[in-house]
C-alpha cells in the first residue's frame, strides 16, 4: 500500500481530496491545483460548491482569477457529494475546531467528518487533519474510527492496519490571511504521523507543494506545536495590552516605547497593543490545552490570566471612548460613533471572533 501510494504522489497521479473549502481548505486546494494535481474539494455549503463550479471566490484575499485558471484546466472539482470520499488517494481535513458556549473544545466538526470518512474509506489512503486541536486528538479520537471502518461498513470483521492498510498524520495549517510576505506555500509545514509509515507518506505529500516539511516524533508533537504558536502570541499579546493599561495611567506612549524597544537587534520581538483578540486560532486554541491540562491535574494559569486580560480590552475600548467624550463634554449615550474596520485584521473579511464586533457600546434604534 505505501509503496503504491508514495509512487502515485511522486508521480503527481494522486487524486487530493480537501475537506472544508474555508480559510485553510481553500488555498490549500489552490496549492496542490498549481502543482499539477487533481483535487476534489468537499464542502457541505452548496453557494461554495456553485461558486468554486464557475470558478469563481468567494474568500476576498484569494483572487478569482487564480481559482478560474485552475478550474478552466480542469484541475478541481468541488462536490457536496461526499460518498465520493472513497475517490481520492489522500484526504486532508481542514474543518473548524471552535469553542463551546462553556468556552471548552467543540470537536463536533471533527467527529462528523471523520465518521463520515469511516463510512466511504478504503484502503491505501491517506487522512491528514489540518485543524487546530489539543495534543492526543489524532491517535485518540480519529485512530479508532478509521480502524473499525471495514467492520463499519460491514466489509470485514478484521480492522484496518495503521501504517499498513491506511496512513493518518496531522499536519497544522498555519494559515495567515493576506500576509504579504507569506502565504501556504513559503510556510514552512509541520508533519506527524501515527506511524513511521504514516510520517514518511505524509512528508512525501506536502514535499511537493509547500517549500519546507518539518517532520516531528508524533502527531501529538505536530498537535502540539501549533498550540504553543499561538499561546505564545496570545500570552505577549496580553503583556502588551496589559502594559498598554498601565502606561496610559503613567502617562507614557506605549507605541513611542514599543519603537524605542525594537531597537535592541535581540532578545526582544515586538506585539501591538489592540482592542483584543480576533480570527479563529489566537483567541480559542489555547483553551484547547487548557481543557487537555485538566485530564493532567494540570492549571494554565499563563493561558488563563492571557484570555482574561484580552477579553477585557473591548470594555477598555468602551472606558477610553467614555473618557475622550467627557473631556469633549458629551456623554457616551447619545453620541455617534464610527467603528473602521470590523475584521480581527485590515484587508480580510474574516470577521469571526473580532474584538470589535463586541465593543460593548449602548445600541440606539440605528445599531451602535
Amino acid at each position: 500500500m505505501k509503496k503504491e501510494l508514495l509512487d502515485k504522489i511522486n508521480k503527481k497521479q494522486a487524486l487530493i481530496g480537501i475537506i472544508g473549502l474555508g480559510y485553510v481548505g481553500l488555498p490549500l486546494m489552490l496549492e496542490f491545483c498549481e502543482n499539477d494535481f487533481k483535487v476534489l474539494g468537499f464542502d457541505k455549503d452548496e453557494s461554495k460548491e456553485k461558486l468554486l463550479n464557475k470558478g469563481k471566490s468567494y474568500i476576498k484575499h484569494i483572487s478569482e482569477e487564480r481559482i478560474k485558471k485552475q478550474w478552466e484546466k480542469g484541475n478541481f472539482e468541488a462536490t457536496t457529494d461526499f460518498e465520493r470520499l472513497k475517490e481520492p488517494d489522500a484526504l486532508i481535513m481542514c474543518v473548524p475546531t471552535p469553542l463551546d458556549k462553556h468556552r471548552e473544545p467543540d470537536m463536533s466538526y471533527i467527529v462528523s467528518t471523520a465518521k463520515v470518512i469511516q463510512k466511504y474509506m478504503r484502503k491505501g489512503q491517506l487522512i491528514t487533519l489540518e485543524s487546530t486541536t489539543y495534543p492526543g486528538t489524532t491517535d485518540e479520537l480519529l485512530l479508532p474510527l478509521f480502524e473499525n471502518a471495514f467492520i463499519e461498513q460491514d466489509i470485514s470483521n478484521e480492522k484496518l492496519r495503521v501504517g499498513e492498510d491506511f496512513f493518518l498524520a496531522f499536519s497544522p495549517e498555519r494559515e495567515d490571511p493576506n500576509n504579504p510576505n507569506y502565504n501556504t506555500k513559503t510556510i514552512p509545514k509541520v508533519v506527524g504521523g501515527t506511524t513511521p509509515a504514516c510520517l514518511e507518506v505524509a512528508k512525501a505529500l506536502y514535499d511537493e507543494v509547500i517549500v519546507q516539511t518539518v517532520p516531528v516524533s508524533s502527531t501529538q508533537a505536530a498537535e502540539a506545536t501549533k498550540l504553543l504558536e499561538n499561546i505564545y502570541r496570545s500570552i505577549n499579546i496580553a503583556l502588551v495590552n496589559e502594559l498598554k493599561m498601565v502606561f496610559h495611567k503613567m502617562d507614557i506612549d506605549i507605541w513611542e516605547v514599543i519603537e524605542a524597544a525594537k531597537t535592541k537587534p535581540f532578545g526582544y520581538h515586538a506585539f501591538y497593543p489592540g482592542p483584543g483578540l480576533g480570527g479563529h486560532c489566537i483567541p480559542i486554541d489555547p483553551f484547547y490545552l487548557t481543557w487537555k491540562a485538566r485530564e493532567y491535574e494540570m492549571n494554565t494559569r499563563f493561558i488563563e490570566l492571557a484570555g482574561e486580560i484580552n477579553t477585557y480590552q473591548p470594555y477598555f475600548v468602551l472606558h477610553r471612548a467614555m473618557e475622550v467624550l467627557n473631556d469633549r463634554k458629551k456623554s457616551l449615550n447619545g453620541a455617534r460613533i464610527l467603528i473602521l474596520g470590523l475584521a480581527y485584521k485590515k484587508n480580510v473579511d474574516d470577521t469571526r471572533e473580532s474584538p470589535s464586533a463586541r465593543i460593548p457600546f449602548p445600541k440606539t434604534d440605528r445599531g451602535f
